[in-house]
């Protein structure tokens, strides 16, 4: 809006319009038509306004008589005692809410216990930190960070060795291709100075590649035992297994100290843990819950680890070929000499570059008649 006296226009007085209009000229008469246009719109904008303001007030006020006369009118008609009738309705209501968030508070919490058990002993990552401590030793090469999911595996490779054949493994694999390639060698037994012996001296073997099923994909299935547990960090205190098995199962089949009658027990030899099975569900569940467990043998206490008793069974193994490629099979080895004579003579012979062979990193002998698993 502007200001007050932009809003209204000064008129002169008669004898001032009478001087100006002697003295005026037509340029600036039109300068005052003008202005006095600009005052006039300026005076129909207020006015246009100030009238919307009216109607706004009159509005509100039109709403305000609405309210108190339909107050009035509630206020007539409410009995007396409605107020306390109508407290009572609402605290009945509150407490029947309060009740339902109740029951649905204790069946969520219920559900979520179920689904925390459920990914903790479904889900192998998960119970990781349920699982029984040992230790090791770092002796791998580290990796990068987006490795760490992954599960490398190593084979243990047992080859079957027929008799009458070794197995030589060449430090490097150009060497071993070499020997192959050759396939027949001539190997010098003795060193004999009469040439009328040479026949005697030499045995021909015949050299082929190695090759080995390798696993290319391999899934394992773990099942948790549903009424066992691993009891792990037994000390070492030299007596026989039988009595500390006894000492255990004696402990965890009392009832005070969360346990029920033993069914089985095993101890584990690759790792020093007992297995325990229960009679009754539910106990393992309890006691792998609790985590450890203070247990007496002898007089002391020791504290135990109780983890989930996992059993882990191959459900897809998938296996192809490979060439093991500084390894060489040596067939056709006939039984002429010792066997550790046998064996030297082979390693001398194919660590000589001039028959074709290099360095040996090991080496392995069955005589004929025999068989090596």
């Amino acid at each position: 809006m502007d200001s007050e006296e932009d809003s209204f226009v000064r008129l002169a007085s008669p004898q001032h319009r009478e001087d100006c209009s002697l003295e005026m000229s037509p340029e600036r008469a039109r300068q005052e038509i003008e202005q006095y246009k600009d005052l006039c719109s300026a005076l129909d904008q207020d006015n246009a306004m100030l009238q919307k303001d009216k109607e706004a007030v009159e509005q509100r006020l039109q709403h305000v008589k609405k309210e108190r006369e339909l107050l009035q009118k509630n206020l007539k008609q409410k009995p007396p005692n409605d107020d306390k009738v109508s407290l009572q309705v609402d605290i009945s209501i509150a407490r029947d809410e309060k009740s339902r968030l109740t029951q649905e508070k204790q069946m969520l919490e219920n559900k979520l216990e179920e689904m925390r058990k459920r990914i903790l002993w479904e889900d192998p990552m998960m119970m990781l930190h349920a699982l029984p401590e040992r230790k090791v030793v770092f002796k791998g090469l580290t990796t990068d960070k987006e490795d760490t999911n992954k599960l490398v595996l190593t084979p243990l490779i047992r080859y079957p060795l027929s008799g009458g054949s070794a197995l030589i493994t060449f430090e490097k694999a150009e060497v071993a291709q070499r020997v192959i390639e050759m396939k027949e060698h001539v190997v010098e037994l003795s060193h004999g100075e009469d040439p009328e012996d040479l026949d005697r001296c030499q045995v021909q073997v015949q050299a082929g590649p190695v090759d080995v099923l390798l696993p290319s994909a391999l899934e394992i299935g773990l099942t948790r035992g549903s009424r066992s547990i691993l009891v792990s960090g037994l000390p070492s205190l030299g007596i026989p297994e039988d009595i500390l098995l006894d000492k255990l199962e004696l402990f965890f089949s009392k009832t005070k100290n969360g346990g029920s009658e033993v069914e089985s027990r095993e101890f584990l030899d690759d790792c020093g843990q007992v297995v325990l099975t229960f009679t009754q569900d539910g106990v393992a569940e309890q006691l792998i819950t609790r985590g450890q467990v203070q247990v007496p043998i002898g007089k002391t206490k020791y504290k135990l680890k109780i983890s989930p008793y996992m059993n882990g069974d191959v459900t897809n193994l998938q296996l192809q070929p490979s060439r093991c490629t500084r390894t060489v099979l040596l067939s056709g080895i006939p039984d002429v000499l010792a066997e550790e004579p046998m064996r030297d003579a082979l390693e001398i012979h194919f660590q000589k570059d001039s028959r074709g062979g290099g360095e040996v990193d090991v080496l392995g002998y069955v005589p004929a008649g025999r068989r090596a698993p």
